[in-house]
């Protein structure tokens, strides 16, 4: 995957989690988006975005690193 790519991972995990805040509750907040991407991202996708979390991770929101940091 390129960098455009990426980029559209981080934008994406970075939607996802925006729309999950509704909860209060961080945790849980960011198991529902890890559950989110477990079950619809392809498995190329979590690796590079799991990739980018831990080489950098800079651009994800908070909810998004931990959903991503739960990810297998």
């Amino acid at each position: 995957m390129g960098q455009h790519q990426l980029n559209s991972l981080i934008k994406m995990a970075n939607q996802i989690a925006a729309n999950n805040t509704h909860i209060g509750d961080e945790t849980a907040e960011a198991e529902m988006v890890a559950n989110h991407l477990s079950k619809f991202w392809a498995r190329s996708m979590k690796a590079q975005i799991r990739d980018y979390l831990e080489s950098d991770g800079s651009e994800l929101l908070p909810i998004a690193r931990k959903a991503v940091a739960q990810l297998n």
